[in-house]
C-alpha cells in the first residue's frame, strides 16, 4: 500500500492493538448487558460505551480496508442504536447475536493479522439484521440542510511517521482531536509518493493558531470552498457525547486521550534489553570474582572505597533489572478476560448453571508467560465446566446449590505467581481413574492414589476417562500438554480433589524466566544453581538421622517424615563425606520431598540460559548459567528431580 512496508506493518500493529483494547472492553460489557435481558430499559451509559467501541472499530477497520470487520461493527452499532432509541427491548436472542458477532469480529481481525482467509460473516450479519428493527436504520439527511454559521468544511490530511507514532500521535489520537472540534464525516487512507496518509472530511471550527500547533504533528488542513460537508451526519449515527462535545463515559475515546503518554514496545525489543541486562549481570559477577582475587593487594582504606562502589553498582543493576521486568509485566486479566464467554457458552451447551468468580486480576506476570498459559488455563476451565460440574437437578439432589461455582484466582508470592482453578463439582474419583488407566495401559502405582500420583495419571499422554471426546474434551485429554507447558516454564502444577466436593488445580510460575535469584549448591567438586522460587525451605540434617526404608531414605521432619533424595546419587556423582547435609525442601504436604546436597555456599543473581539442543535436554536440568568465574554451571529443576523418587536420572538418559 505504501513505499515503506515497515511503517505499514507498524501501523497495522497499532490497528490490531487498538481493536484488542476495544474488544476487551466489549467482552465485559456484553456480559453486563446480558443481565438486563427483559428489563424495561438498559443502563444508557453501558449502551453508550458499547456503541462507542463498535463505532471506533468500524472507523479504523475502514481505514485499513477490512470491510468484513467494518460491516460487522456497523451492524452491531445498528442494534445498539435501536436499543438506545427504545425501538426494541433487549432480548436473549439480541444478546446472543451480539456475542456471536463479536466472536466473528475477533476471528475476522485475527485472520487479517495471520494473513489467512477469514470466516464468512453472513450468518452473524443476518442474525443481527433480524433482531434490528428497520425503523432504527439511520435516516437519510434532509434535503439542503443548513449548516451552522460557525461550522466550516475542511479536508484534513494526516501523514504518520515512526517518530510521531512514538510520541503518541497516531490515527486514533488525530480522530480524538478532530472530534473535540466538530464532526468527522468521512475518513479515507491515501497512498502518496512519500508513503501512506489519511484524509478526513471534517465539519467544525479550526483556527489558524490551532492549525499551526498541529502542523509539527503531520496535520495539514485545507478549507473547502464547495459545501462538500455542509452539516454533521444525523444524530442517530453519532453518540450523543460526540455530537454535543459532552464528556465521554469512562473507557471511551476521551478517556483514551491519555494514550499519548503510553509507548507501545515490541516484545522483541524488551527481550533484547533483557539479554543486555543479563550480560551486565554476568559482567558484574566477573568483576566481583576479580575483586576477590586482588583484595589482599589493596590497602584497607582504598579497598573500602572499591567495595562501596561495587555495592552501589550491584544495587543499581538490580534496580535496572527490576525496572525492565516491571515493563514486561502485564495483568493476569489478559488470561482471565476470555473465560466468561467460554463458561457461558459451555454451561448453556451442557445445560448447567455455573457462576464464574475472578479474583486477583491485577496480579502481574511476564507477558511471555501470559501468552504461553492462555491455552492451559482455557483447557482447565473447559474441563471444569463440561465434566467437573453436575447438572442442576443432580446438584440439588446432592444438597448442593443448583448453580456451581468456578473460581479463577491469581496472587503473588515472592518471586512467583499462583494461579488457581477450582470448582465445587463432582471431583475426581481415584478408583475410577485407576481402573481406566489400567484398561488403556497407563501404569498405576500400588496402593492408594495420592494427589501427585493421581495428577501424573490424568496428565499421562492419551489418558481420558471418556471413550469419546466432546467439544471440550474429556478430563485428562490435553492435560499432558497443560503439565508439559507449566514445567517448560519452570513452574509446578498440583492437584487437590475430593469426590463429591470439587477439584482444585494450583499452578505456580516464576514472575519472569530470564534472570532470577538462585542458591549455589555443591556436591563433591560439582557446583549447581537452584532457583530460589522453587525452594520452600532449606534445612540442615545430620546424616545419622536418616533412616533407610527399602531403597529410599527418610528423615524426621516437622513431626512427620520427609523422603530424601541425594543429588549425588541421582546424577551418579561421588559425594564428599560431611557431618551435615543441606536439604532443599520442595513441595507441600504428602508431596513434599527433600533434595540433599553436600553444602550451600550462598545466594547469587543468575542469568538463565536454556538448553537449545534436544539431545542434551535432561530431566531435572532447567538450563545453565555463568557465575562470573568462567565456569558454566547447571541450573537444577528441583520439582522435576523430585518426581524420580530415588531413581537415578542418569538411568533415564536424555529425552
Amino acid at each position: 500500500m505504501a513505499n515503506d512496508p515497515d511503517f505499514l506493518a507498524g501501523f497495522m500493529d497499532d490497528y490490531f492493538v487498538e481493536c484488542e483494547e476495544h474488544l476487551t472492553a466489549i467482552r465485559g460489557q456484553l456480559l453486563e448487558l446480558e443481565r438486563g435481558v427483559g428489563a424495561a430499559a438498559v443502563r444508557p451509559a453501558l449502551l453508550e460505551e458499547l456503541f462507542r467501541s463498535f463505532h471506533s472499530i468500524k472507523g479504523i477497520s475502514g481505514m485499513v480496508e477490512l470491510r468484513e470487520a467494518e460491516m460487522l461493527a456497523h451492524q452491531m452499532e445498528s442494534y445498539l442504536r435501536a436499543l438506545r432509541q427504545k425501538d426494541v427491548v433487549l432480548s436473549q436472542r439480541g444478546v446472543d447475536a451480539l456475542i456471536a458477532g463479536v466472536q466473528a469480529l475477533e476471528t475476522t481481525i485475527a485472520a487479517r493479522r495471520d494473513n489467512r482467509k477469514g470466516p464468512s460473516i453472513e450468518p452473524s450479519v443476518q442474525e443481527l439484521a433480524a433482531v434490528t428493527p428497520a425503523a432504527s436504520a439511520p435516516a437519510a439527511p434532509p434535503a439542503a440542510p443548513a449548516a451552522p454559521a460557525a461550522v466550516a468544511s475542511w479536508r484534513v490530511t494526516f501523514t504518520p511517521s515512526a517518530e510521531r507514532v512514538a510520541r503518541g500521535v497516531n490515527v486514533d489520537n488525530v480522530r480524538a482531536r478532530l472530534r473535540e472540534r466538530g464532526t468527522i464525516v468521512d475518513a479515507t487512507p491515501r497512498v502518496l509518493p512519500e508513503g501512506i496518509a489519511f484524509e478526513f472530511l471534517f465539519a467544525g471550527d479550526l483556527t489558524p493558531a490551532l492549525l499551526d500547533a498541529w502542523r509539527p504533528d503531520g496535520l495539514v488542513a485545507e478549507r473547502l470552498t464547495a459545501p462538500t460537508v455542509a452539516a454533521p451526519p444525523p444524530a442517530a449515527e453519532t453518540p450523543a457525547s460526540e455530537a454535543t462535545g459532552a464528556e465521554a463515559p469512562e473507557g471511551g475515546d476521551a478517556a483514551r486521550l491519555g494514550t499519548s503518554h503510553v509507548v507501545r514496545v515490541e516484545m522483541a525489543r524488551l527481550d533484547e534489553l533483557m539479554r543486555m541486562i543479563g550480560d551486565l549481570v554476568i559482567s558484574r559477577a566477573r568483576l566481583e570474582s576479580a575483586l576477590a582475587r586482588v583484595e589482599r593487594h589493596v590497602p584497607p582504606v582504598e579497598w573500602r572505597t572499591v567495595q562501596e562502589n561495587s555495592q552501589t553498582i550491584e544495587r543499581q543493576l538490580r534496580d535496572l533489572r527490576e525496572g525492565v521486568i516491571r515493563v514486561r509485566l502485564v495483568p493476569v486479566r489478559e488470561i482471565f478476560r476470555r473465560m466468561p464467554f467460554v463458561v457461558r457458552d459451555l454451561a448453556r451447551e451442557t445445560d448447567k448453571r455455573v457462576r464464574l468468580e475472578l479474583r486477583g486480576q491485577e496480579t502481574e506476570i511476564d507477558k511471555y508467560l501470559i501468552e504461553r498459559m492462555m491455552d492451559p488455563v482455557l483447557h482447565l476451565v473447559r474441563n471444569a465446566v463440561s465434566h467437573g460440574f453436575e447438572p442442576a437437578a443432580e446438584r440439588a439432589a446432592l444438597g448442593k446449590p443448583e448453580e456451581g461455582t468456578l473460581t479463577l484466582s491469581a496472587s503473588s508470592v515472592g518471586e512467583s505467581v499462583l494461579l488457581e482453578i477450582a470448582d465445587d463439582g463432582r471431583g475426581i474419583d481415584p478408583a475410577a481413574v485407576a481402573a481406566r488407566a489400567r484398561a488403556i495401559g497407563v501404569p498405576v502405582p500400588e496402593g492408594e492414589l495420592g494427589p501427585r500420583a493421581l495428577l501424573d495419571i490424568i496428565c499421562a499422554p492419551g489418558f481420558s476417562t471418556r471413550e469419546e471426546t466432546d467439544r471440550a474434551s474429556g478430563r485428562g485429554v490435553g492435560m499432558a500438554v497443560v503439565k508439559a507447558t507449566v514445567e517448560e516454564l519452570n513452574g509446578t502444577i498440583s492437584l487437590d480433589t475430593a469426590p463429591g466436593e470439587g477439584t482444585r488445580f494450583l499452578i505456580e510460575l516464576p514472575l519472569t524466566l530470564s534472570i532470577t535469584d538462585a542458591l549455589i549448591a555443591h556436591v563433591g567438586d560439582r557446583t549447581f544453581a537452584v532457583p530460589q522460587a522453587q525452594v520452600r525451605e532449606v534445612v540442615e540434617m545430620d546424616p545419622a538421622a536418616l533412616r533407610r526404608v527399602e531403597q529410599h531414605e527418610i528423615a524426621p521432619f516437622r513431626g512427620g517424615s520427609l523422603p530424601i533424595l541425594r543429588l549425588g546419587r541421582l546424577f551418579g556423582m561421588p559425594s564428599a563425606p560431611r557431618r551435615a547435609l543441606h536439604v532443599f525442601v520442595v513441595g507441600t504436604g504428602r508431596d513434599a520431598i527433600g533434595i540433599a546436597v553436600d553444602r550451600i555456599s550462598g545466594q547469587r543473581e543468575i542469568v538463565v540460559r536454556r538448553m537449545a539442543d534436544d539431545l542434551i535436554d535432561v530431566e531435572g536440568i532447567a538450563g545453565a548459567t555463568d557465575l562470573g568465574d568462567g565456569r558454566v554451571v547447571l541450573i537444577l529443576d528441583l520439582p522435576a528431580l523430585g518426581r524420580y523418587r530415588g531413581d537415578p536420572v542418569a538411568a533415564g538418559g536424555a529425552r
